[in-house]
């Protein structure tokens, strides 16, 4: 089955196709799609629908889209939907580590979640799935791999923060890992 997933982010894209070896992974760049999908709902679930409800009409195939949120509980939850451009529109993961360390220090609270929604149409049925995997934000970056706050968050039960884990491990474990193993279920049953 072909499946067109709403991404130009090479690193997700590749996340997604390990742990989708079956299926034609289409990205929007394959499709010359360059331009950014407004995100403008107020949960990650909404977004993800955002997203792939307009790739859906625009090229009328199978489709998936995500959105992904951390949030810190000493920080109300934040940076939730907003985590992409926590520090400002130009979505530096940089500056976006840098705002995290700079309020949560001196913060003996550290818990935090990495959560996705997937929002899958197939025949035009859609569906949302969540990923969720709880840790903890370090107080300053360790590891190279990975990509946004992977090198600021830790899982729980581990020692070493998302971006020192190797691809395999951190897809196993990860929000995005889970939610994705959830759409795999949901595309059998189509």
């Amino acid at each position: 089955m072909k499946l067109l997933f709403a991404t130009n982010n090479s690193n997700k894209l590749k996340e997604v196709q390990a742990k989708l070896p079956h299926f034609e992974i289409v990205s929007l760049k394959e499709l010359g799609v360059t331009e950014d999908i407004p995100e403008t709902g107020n949960t990650l679930e909404e977004n993800a629908l955002i997203k792939a409800r307009y790739l859906y009409e625009k090229f009328n195939l199978n489709c998936f889209a995500d959105d992904t949120g951390l949030e810190i509980e000493a920080l109300d939850n934040e940076p939730g939907v907003f985590s992409a451009r926590y520090a400002g529109e130009e979505k530096s993961a940089e500056s976006n580590m840098a705002k995290v360390l700079e309020k949560l220090e001196g913060k003996t609270n550290r818990k935090a979640r990495f959560r996705t929604a997937i929002a899958l149409i197939a025949n035009g049925k859609e569906t949302v799935i969540e990923g969720v995997v709880n840790g903890e934000i370090l107080t300053k970056k360790t590891g190279t791999e990975g990509f946004g706050y992977d090198p600021i968050f830790k899982a729980n039960g581990f020692d070493i923060s998302f971006a020192e884990m190797d691809m395999e491990t951190k897809n196993r474990i990860s929000h995005r890992g889970l939610a994705v193993d959830k759409l795999v279920d949901a595309l059998k049953n189509k």
